[in-house]
């Protein structure tokens, strides 16, 4: 798609007022008028909060908001109120920062236009401040629209025992339709917009409007507060700094183009700050970190398939692969700005008495191996794709090396200086992690020492080890993972759902729930499992 189309699609986006239409393969005008996509909140603080919504006026009429924030559901009690333009540059949507509350309290809040329409009613929460006994935060990532219906969503947003809403990324997919999910795949009534893969302003705007019709993602969004943060999906698969695996430039344009564009829609279409990364205080409870580990400065992703497709003896390339550019030091997740200002953070935080030091962020930091016994797992129903890619990662196995480098696992010195900022600073470390769409529990360790611990969760929708390694049971899986990786103690490898992290001054608890579906709508729980760290130990126990 070309720039010159790009300005005319938002330019008829604007007129029409939702951005829906003229991308090519879109159906449908997606949208109205009025409040079309309910409303959301976040950014919690102890004094204030974030306000969202999107508001397209009829023809000639006005775009001017009024906001009120009450204590009660009958605003009886106005504690914050103002006024706010929905205005066509940012695709009518608002973002009104509400201050003077006060700390640990549920609010209630809604939009008014011109004419005296209100929106919904929403309800949001003030972080605490000062001494805090308890704190629950839901957490949820990788939610694809086509594979299913967001029944995690729709479990959370019925429950009252939670504080804080938190999204680890992959909030949309940017794919085209009919890949990943194939049309075959596809739950029935769960299309998206545009049918095209979103790679411009237009297309991210018109993707973001796409999953917020959904029903269950406007009530959570509603009834809570969110703390969220992108991963790649969000611009393109497997992103970095200077590119993503399905970005062509001779086609798509420059990358920074995309990325900046990608990051504007995000930050219209979602109650986001415009920092790149930042911290949250839970009283004395908790102090949770948000970091950017995609578009800023992630180094190049490394590459198995690359090592071992240049010939020659594969365990020699392997290990020249391994103490060479698998260790080298200057690889970098965060980059040197963001780790010097996650390292300050931790410090800080555990000196002023911070009982724990969460970091969620997008992609798992425990270190794992293929296990040799998966070699003998595998059928003729393997694809011979599946069968290349057990192969390296067996080989890389034997070498030392892990199988996904797109993780932590592909920045080990990275992943060592955090852990060394972290045991320096005598945190008590809680790493929530996204991204892999399986659910996992690891001890992360430095030298021998006792780092902290990973609650990394499985997907809302996306599909894990069951559709990729069908032939491989789940349990068995499981159970030769953990068995061959010394950080890893406990995966479920084949359910959806979300986790729950509850804190007290003593421990960190993760559940995972998993639902019994995504094809259907449904909200029944079909398993749980949890897991507890002990504060001072950084290991589970």
């Amino acid at each position: 798609m070309t720039m010159e189309m790009d300005r005319r699609l938002l330019l008829k986006a604007g007129a029409l007022g939702l951005g829906a239409l003229a991308v090519p393969g879109a159906a449908q005008l997606i949208g109205g008028r009025g409040f079309t996509h309910g409303i959301a909140s976040g950014e919690p603080r102890q004094r204030s909060v974030m306000l969202w919504t999107r508001y397209v006026p009829v023809a000639g009429g006005s775009g001017r908001l009024s906001w009120q924030v009450s204590r009660s559901a009958d605003f009886a009690r106005i504690a914050a109120q103002g006024s706010a333009a929905a205005e066509e540059e940012h695709d009518h949507c608002v973002k009104p920062v509400a201050s003077g509350l006060a700390p640990g309290r549920w609010y209630y809040y809604r939009f008014r236009d011109a004419a005296g329409a209100w929106s919904p009613v929403g309800r949001t929460r003030t972080l605490p401040e000062g001494p805090t006994e308890r704190f629950r935060i839901g957490i949820f990532s990788c939610a694809n629209m086509g594979f299913g219906w967001f029944n995690a969503y729709a479990h959370a947003a019925a429950r009252r025992d939670i504080d804080l809403m938190l999204h680890l990324g992959d909030y949309y997919y940017e794919f085209e339709q009919g890949r990943y999910p194939a049309d075959a795949e596809r739950v029935a009534g769960r299309d998206i917009d545009p049918l095209t893969e979103a790679a411009t302003l237009a297309g991210y705007r018109l993707r973001h409007a796409a999953y917020r019709r959904d029903p269950d993602l406007q009530l959570l969004h509603r009834l809570f507060p969110m703390v969220m943060m992108w991963d790649d999906h969000e611009s393109a698969n497997d992103s970095w700094h200077g590119g993503a695996v399905n970005h062509q430039p001779e086609t798509e344009g420059p990358w920074a183009v995309r990325k900046a564009a990608a990051k504007r829609a995000y930050r219209e279409w979602l109650p986001v700050s415009e920092q790149d990364w930042d911290s949250y205080e839970i009283g004395d409870l908790a102090t949770l970190f948000r970091p950017e580990t995609r578009l800023t400065a992630r180094s190049e992703p490394l590459s198995l398939g690359a090592v071992l497709g240049r010939g020659g003896d594969p365990a020699a390339a392997l290990a020249a692969f391994r103490d060479g550019p698998w260790r080298d030091p200057a690889r970098t997740m965060l980059g040197p700005a963001q780790e010097a200002w996650l390292a300050g953070g931790l410090r800080r935080s555990a000196a002023a008495g911070t009982k724990w030091q969460l970091l969620g962020q997008q992609v798992i930091m425990g270190s794992a191996r293929l296990a040799p016994e998966v070699a003998g797992m595998m059928t003729p129903a393997a694809s011979e794709r599946v069968r290349r890619e057990v192969a390296a990662g067996l080989a890389a196995a034997r070498a030392g090396l892990p199988f996904n480098l797109d993780r932590w696992d592909g920045f080990p010195a990275a992943r060592d200086r955090l852990l060394r900022s972290s045991l320096d600073a005598n945190a008590n470390l809680v790493v929530l992690s996204g991204d892999s769409h399986n659910a996992w529990g690891f001890d992360l360790a430095l030298s021998g020492a006792a780092a902290g611990v990973e609650f990394a969760g499985q997907s809302v929708t996306s599909p894990g080890y069951e559709t990729y390694m069908p032939w491989v049971e789940p349990a068995a899986l499981a159970r030769v993972s953990v068995a061959f990786n010394p950080q890893l103690k406990w995966m479920e490898a084949s359910r959806r759902g979300y986790m729950i992290l509850d804190l007290t001054p003593a421990r960190a608890t993760g559940e995972w729930l998993f639902l019994d579906t995504v094809r259907q709508r449904s909200t029944a729980i079909a398993g749980r499992h949890g897991m507890t760290t002990a504060r001072g130990t950084n290991r589970f126990g």
